[in-house]
């Protein structure tokens, strides 16, 4: 396929259907799609309602051009610990895993000239003390589905002398899965011959996201536990470098823990870490490696969502116990291993990343190189270049793409922009990266990732007060705000062209003539008194101008017929150039209104360009269920391709979002596993998904509804209970006789949405 055309699923079709029908009563959750929100909607709750005005286009322009210009006793094993059986969670691991048959990528021990001498000074011969911090927030990841009891399990399976002091801080959670752990106080433990011993008991319940929550623990260990060799590891939730780490379960409100505020945690805690890791998602990024390295030699993160097994502690532990003197780097890829290793195990089809960064070397490399790019970056968004960096940007290893945090892989996003700068720029952070692994369904990770706006530009105010606190390149700042406010200005164009008072959904059903309206104003209410526009250098007029030379023309979303009596929407390759993303939209009739079965990106593109509508009505099923469907990610690689979306479901009664997977080598795809949905906003950081369905676990599927005025009714169950079983299929089945009504979305450079005017069938 060419470079310039999306990428589809392959349709497989049976004639098992269940049919359509929504159950019950509303649930109450507001709208769980990401598509057909109407304009204006509240994922959190409440019945978003339509717009009944709005600003004229001028008004638009105006508020725009306005803004431009401006001691306890021994506890052994846990009783009851681990997952609760049939809850979708993942085993408590208290056998030994064995990663002796584990292929293990070359450790790089490399040095590059210039880098500074590492803090910690390695004794030799076994002779080093360790002391081992681990900061454990068990939050719902704990009182949910026991992660943090079953890697405690994995931390007393372990053999290691005393020249090891293993410290753990609890807290963070209402109710801990095991007898030994207090829900409502904090505590610390040590884990010391196979057991564990409570040496700090009523702490109070103080919140974990608290900075200096984590330097009083640091201190303490370091107090108590003098050594050579100190090691950090942060094990929660993790949102990336906007974002931060950690959420506090008893202490919602406090909210993460942003980089700025691990950066005083750690200068408060005084001391110099062999490395920092982070047991949590998205943390591997190029600006917390930056600002860790004022604290620590190495770090050890992931760039994507950590499947909920997390690391697997009991063989690396044992190793660094046997030999305190090991080379952090092969320690490192000792943990690298055994944590893909056993989440191709047990969560199999999950994306898994992880890696080790030499932070002496990331400071003293990147810095300069990431200057130069950043500079050219913004000088090429600044000189009429936006379109071939928005088209570097859409193709880029993206991570967490349904949280839109908008993080990328650092090498493959510069790779693409493919200048002399970026390829430096490459060079220097491959250097950094001394050991990284991924699963087989994830290509272009390579080990650092970085916060690059497009899918969500209200937390770009919160990334450059981020980066001006830690110290980040100004030049990077300066490159994401050009990019961003070139965006903007391509949403304000849309919307000026539409007006403000546009609802697609509403559109969609009332089948307005035409089609070809946008939805990228719903950035724009929010982005009127940002603040990332100010120093701004490219004039609104410059900005006006590249877009409307650079413009996705929604007036070609025309139905017409080919030859052969297809229904057709024909578009250029200038066009398709514009474009990042095409998924079908289907609505199905029940008699009273209309029940939104999801966005999928299935389509058929011909050798002219033309997008063939779908000719049946068909929808994805699971077991002959119809199901609403939302596709994330699309990622290939020639003939090879990853595809994933999601599910909103309830599995054994907790709201979840099944996780689908399509490979070239499995087209008919298959149910990798589920995240935590949390739609009544509990946190925006990412929570690591759970492993395997188990056999006979209990789902029942969500979907939305609407009037057919378009406003959004409800949330219902769709179809009936449904049991897990050991294969569980996946394809297309009829939706019935129901009259329904599709569409197709179309994404531009921009992050508008345009949708065509439906088909009724």
């Amino acid at each position: 396929m060419d470079k310039n055309r999306p990428v589809s699923r392959e349709k497989y079709v049976t004639d098992n259907s269940k049919g359509v029908q929504r159950r019950g009563e509303g649930l109450g959750t507001g709208p769980v799609g990401n598509g057909g929100v109407p304009h204006g909607g509240n994922s959190s709750g409440g019945a978003p309602k339509r717009s009944s005005g709005g600003r004229s286009p001028l008004g638009i322009i105006v508020a725009l051009i306005i803004v431009l210009l401006g001691g306890g006793g021994a506890v052994g094993s846990f009783v009851g610990g681990g997952s609760e059986p049939g809850t979708g969670g993942t085993p408590a691991y208290t056998q030994e895993y064995t990663s002796a048959d584990t292929p293990v990528n070359a450790v790089d021990n490399s040095v590059a000239e210039g880098a500074r001498a590492k803090y910690t000074k390695i004794i030799g011969n076994g002779q080093d003390t360790v002391t081992l911090m681990v900061y454990m927030c068990g939050t719902d990841l704990e009182s949910k589905y026991g992660m943090a009891t079953n890697d405690l399990n994995e931390m007393l399976g372990a053999s290691f002398s005393d020249k090891v002091n293993l410290i753990v801080y609890t807290g963070g959670c209402t109710q801990w899965k095991n007898n030994t752990v207090s829900s409502s106080t904090n505590q610390i433990y040590q884990i010391k011959n196979k057991q564990l011993v409570l040496i700090e008991d009523n702490l109070g319940s103080v919140s974990m996201t608290d900075p200096s929550t984590l330097s009083g623990f640091i201190q303490y260990c370091s107090g108590n536990f003098p050594a050579n060799r100190y090691e950090l590891i942060l094990w929660d939730h993790g949102g990336g470098s906007v974002s931060g780490y950690g959420y506090d379960q008893k202490f919602q409100n406090s909210g993460s823990m942003s980089l700025s505020g691990i950066n005083k945690a750690l200068a408060d805690g005084g001391v110099d870490f062999d490395f920092v890791g982070f047991d949590a998602c998205l943390m591997a990024t190029l600006e917390n490696g930056l600002m860790l390295s004022k604290y620590a030699d190495y770090m050890i993160a992931s760039e994507e969502t950590e499947p909920g097994v997390g690391w697997y502690y009991t063989n690396w532990l044992t190793e660094l116990g046997n030999n305190t003197s090991i080379d952090t780097v092969m320690l490192g890829s000792r943990i690298v291993d055994d944590f893909v290793s056993v989440c191709a195990r047990d969560a199999q089809g999950q994306k898994t990343t992880l890696s080790v960064v030499d932070l002496a070397e990331l400071s003293a490399t990147v810095p300069e190189k990431f200057n130069a790019f950043s500079a050219n970056t913004a000088d090429r968004i600044k000189g009429n270049e936006y379109q071939s960096i928005a088209n570097a940007r859409a193709g880029a290893r993206e991570f967490a793409q349904s949280s839109k945090i908008d993080q990328v892989d650092l090498i493959d996003l510069a790779g693409r922009i493919g200048t002399i700068e970026a390829a430096d720029l490459c060079n220097v952070v491959r250097g950094a990266v001394k050991y990284n692994r991924t699963s087989l369904n994830m290509t272009n990770a390579n080990g650092i990732s970085i916060y690059f706006p497009f899918r969500k530009l209200n937390r770009v105010d919160s990334a450059l007060q981020t980066y001006q606190a830690i110290g980040l390149d100004s030049e990077y700042s300066r490159c994401i705000r050009e990019y961003a406010s070139l965006e903007v200005e391509g949403q304000a164009a849309s919307n000026a062209d539409y007006g403000n008072s546009f609802d697609p959904l509403a559109s969609l059903l009332g089948s307005v003539v035409g089609g070809g309206q946008s939805s990228g104003g719903d950035e724009l209410a929010s982005l009127m008194g940002s603040l990332f526009f100010s120093g701004r250098e490219l004039s609104p007029e410059e900005g006006r101008e590249y877009v409307a030379g650079h413009g996705f023309n929604p007036s070609a979303l025309v139905w017409t017929k080919d030859a052969e009596g297809n229904s057709i929407i024909a578009l250029n390759d200038e066009q398709w150039d514009l474009l990042v993303d095409v998924e079908q939209n289907m609505f199905v009739d029940d008699g009273s209104g209309y029940i939104d079965m999801g966005l999928d990106n299935l389509f058929e593109i011909d050798d002219n360009g033309n997008l063939i509508a779908a000719g049946d009505k068909t929808w994805l099923a699971i077991n002959g269920q119809p199901i609403a469907y939302y596709h994330l990610t699309s990622d290939s690689e020639g003939d090879s391709y990853t595809i994933t979306g999601y599910v909103p479901a309830l599995l054994n009664g907790e709201r979840v979002n099944l996780i689908l997977e399509f490979l070239d080598e499995n087209p008919k795809g298959s149910i990798v596993g589920a995240s935590t949905d949390y739609h009544n906003g509990e946190t925006e950081l990412q929570a690591k998904n759970l492993g395997k369905l188990s056999i006979g676990d209990t789902l029942e599927f969500i979907c939305d509804y609407y009037s057919y005025n378009g406003e959004y009714q409800d949330s219902y169950l769709l179809g009936e209970p449904m049991k897990v079983t050991e294969n569980m299929e996946i394809s297309n089945v009829s939706v019935g006789d129901n009259n329904v009504r599709i569409t197709y979305r179309f994404t531009d450079i921009y992050n508008n949405k345009y949708w065509s005017k439906t088909l009724d069938m």
